[in-house]
């Protein structure tokens, strides 16, 4: 068994193009590493497994910390067999089956509006299946803000389709033109007043048929329940502690595992003394390779046994530190991917020249709930619960840790508590299920928050450096982006600027690394905006103005100007206060952010938080709403606290105490401004409104003094 413990380097994207328009692609660029678990196996499992003969096999490619996940080849997504995707039984419920995973975001909610809104049935008639890799549809995983513009459209489609085959149904029984009957609240009505339920016209089997390329799906000016504020589908059993998460499940017989963990990043196993844990009554100790971990009867009884065991690690001397990253980030580029040259500019005669270096920290997701896994194995299947944002994904790590084929692993999520894209991996479900094997009885395993901290890959850190001229009429001509490390997702600048090169270094990583919600998103804007905010102020004029003159995109200019009118612009509501702004484009959604800021002891206080969202027509504007306001909470974490501190291949920050994020009283007034495009097509929204939050706080901060260029947000030097 391997499992290598120091991270690798991402993987190369290609140069981004420079031109102007938004992508709507989830972002190619990927962050990779070595499988980290491959376990032995034994001689006898594989003739079972295989039989006699010839076996060449082939690993699939690994499937670990990436930036939005990976596209595969086959068994995808959209499949046109309508029966895959819905079911009505002989009572008319209808069961609606999709890849995707309820992390909190409420997807549950707006994907069942949109088929009860197609099918015409009540809200509560529906069930959604979800994220169950044995009973739905392959899918690449929750990433992206891609469940609103691409699962939503397939699953009206599989909607519509329905409707219309109930309709001829109902048409063919009665011998009549189908113009003359309507579907509506899970009938078929008929204009002489006959009704036929959905239910009686299915008798429970499933409808067979292939969902068209283009069905009757309705248009957005006719929707009936999209559009409208619905209630959270199941909310009362999460707000009353009913929901089960993964660290609630339990199964006959189960015991509970832990992990001994490394001294520190890269760490290999020398030499272990686990002669009194496997002392310790119920105890079992599990080694392979550099894996090791126990299982016992109870949770306290699993962690006395971790601490009894006597591990030596061997960790490699002289690893990089929060001090030297971005010198590191920049002198360590990515051998195996193409090396790209800094970009120069020419600068016109006369233009007044900018230059900046912008250093994005790693962070943690810290999600509510952290990786948790129950594996049971079943004559030969092993069935896994976990939180994972990539259901089939972790079906495809434990096939290739296991040596087993696919079809042999079921991976179920329930409804679970955050993920912010620091859940595409499936290492505790993998350390599960090899605890399981080895007890031969389900295994929970619940990782620390220290473990959280610790083991689970980071946002990217980065660097970034931007070199900009203005001409005599305050006109941006020239514009250089160079980005380290950080992604090239929101790369490319909105503003309408002649020459604009934009170039990605891929770098090597001391630390895992991966996706993280809106990905390198935050730190392109961030840097982007603080350093339209540093010209504006320069050359005396309005920042808003400044930007307007700089932008084509009328979907952009909307939300600036909205947001600039709540917002006061420019003046603040009080004296000493100071207003900032941005705005940028991601994932097809729009947005424009303003904060206020006053003095406070320790520098600054963000009092009051304005954003302005447009991401097409809006399905549930209370969800969305609910979204928004979210992402500017955790955006403030970004921008005010959040940083990843560590130095010799250790965190000196690995702990709740120690890591700072948003608290009841960091939470400034938030003001939320949706504008509804119902002649757009609906776009994500979980990661764009978060794009701009860090550059309105840091240009608000700007007003009050000098403002050092690392995120989180720091006032060096007050002024007057």
């Amino acid at each position: 068994m391997t499992a290598p413990s120091a991270p690798s380097a991402p993987s190369a994207p290609s140069t981004p193009s420079t031109s102007s328009t938004p992508s709507v692609e989830v972002e190619r660029y990927e962050l990779s590493e070595a499988r980290r678990y491959t376990f032995e196996l034994e001689r006898r499992d594989f003739i079972r497994l295989f039989g006699g003969g010839l076996v060449v096999m082939v690993a699939a490619s690994d499937l670990l910390a990436q930036e939005s996940g990976r596209q595969r080849t086959q068994g995808r997504g959209d499949t046109p067999d309508l029966a895959a995707w819905l079911h009505i039984d002989e009572t008319g419920r209808v069961q609606v089956s999709t890849g995707k995973v309820e992390i909190g975001q409420n997807i549950r909610t707006s994907l069942s509006q949109t088929v009860a809104d197609e099918l015409r049935v009540p809200m509560a008639s529906i069930t959604m299946v979800m994220a169950d890799t044995d009973k739905t549809p392959y899918d690449a995983g929750t990433f992206g803000s891609q469940t609103t513009p691409r699962m939503a459209p397939q699953l009206a489609k599989a909607a519509a389709t329905a409707r219309e085959m109930l309709i001829d149904q109902a048409a063919t029984r009665w011998q009549v033109d189908r113009g003359t009957l309507t579907a509506r609240d899970g009938k078929i009505v008929a204009n002489d007043g006959r009704t036929l339920t959905y239910g009686e016209l299915t008798k429970g089997q499933a409808l067979s048929g292939t969902i068209p390329a283009s069905p009757a799906v309705e248009p957005p000016a006719k929707w009936r329940l999209r559009g409208t504020p619905m209630k959270k589908v199941d909310g009362r059993d999460f707000v009353t502690g009913r929901h089960q998460y993964t660290p609630d499940i339990t199964r006959p017989g189960m015991l509970f595992g832990r992990i001994v963990r490394p001294d520190g990043y890269g760490g290999t196993l020398v030499s272990v003394d686990d002669a009194k844990a496997r002392g310790m009554t119920g105890v079992t100790v599990v080694r392979d390779g550099d894996f090791l971990g126990v299982v016992a009867p109870t949770e306290r009884a699993a962690a006395r046994a971790v601490s009894a065991i006597q591990a030596t690690w061997n960790v490699p001397a002289e690893q990089p530190s929060s001090e030297t990253i971005y010198d590191y980030l920049k002198k360590n580029p990515d051998r195996t991917a193409q090396p790209a040259a800094v970009e120069t500019i020419q600068i016109p005669a006369g233009a007044r020249m900018f230059e900046a270096s912008y250093r994005i920290p790693y962070i943690a997701h810290t999600p509510l709930e952290p990786r948790a896994a129950v594996a049971e194995w079943q004559d030969g299947k092993v069935t896994v619960w976990t939180g994972t944002q990539r259901p089939f994904g972790v079906r495809t790590e434990l096939a290739e840790a296991f040596r087993i084929p696919e079809d042999r692993v079921r991976v179920i999520v329930p409804d679970m508590g955050s993920g912010y894209g620091g859940k595409h991996t499936g290492e505790a479900a993998i350390e599960a299920a090899r605890l399981a094997k080895a007890a031969g009885k389900p295994v929970k395993l619940v990782w620390t928050r220290a473990e959280e901290f610790a083991w689970a890959y980071f946002r990217p850190a980065g660097v970034i450096d931007i070199k900009s001229a203005v001409d005599a009429s305050g006109r941006i001509v020239a514009w250089a982006f160079d980005n380290w490390n950080s992604g090239t997702s929101g790369i490319q600048t909105p503003y309408d600027i002649a020459l604009k090169p934009t170039i990605f270094h891929a770098s090597k990583t001391p630390l895992r690394q991966g996706s993280y919600r809106a990905l390198a998103a935050t730190a392109n804007h961030y840097a982007r905006e603080m350093h339209m905010d540093e010209m504006a102020r320069a050359l005396g004029v309005d920042a808003v103005e400044f930007r307007i003159t700089h932008l084509k995109e009328e979907r952009l200019r909307n939300v600036l100007n909205a947001v600039a009118q709540t917002i006061g612009w420019p003046k603040p509501s009080a004296a000493g206060r100071s207003l900032g702004i941005a705005c940028g484009t991601e994932k097809a959604g729009y947005v424009a952010t303003a904060a206020e800021v006053s003095r406070a002891a320790k520098g600054f206080k963000v009092e009051r938080i304005v954003i302005a969202f447009e991401c097409g027509a809006i399905v549930n504007p209370d969800g969305l709403k609910n979204q928004v306001e979210g992402s500017v909470v955790q955006g403030l974490g970004g921008a005010l606290f959040e940083a990843i501190d560590f130095a010799d291949g250790r965190l000196r920050n690995g702990s709740m105490e120690q890591y700072r994020v948003p608290r009841f009283q960091d939470v400034p007034i938030i003001e939320t401004i949706l504008l509804d495009r119902r002649d757009i097509p609906s776009a994500g929204a979980g990661e764009s409104s978060m794009i701009a939050v860090a550059p309105a706080i840091g240009s608000a901060v700007r007003g009050l003094g000098k403002v050092d260029t690392a995120l989180p947000v720091r006032l060096v030097a007050s002024s007057a």
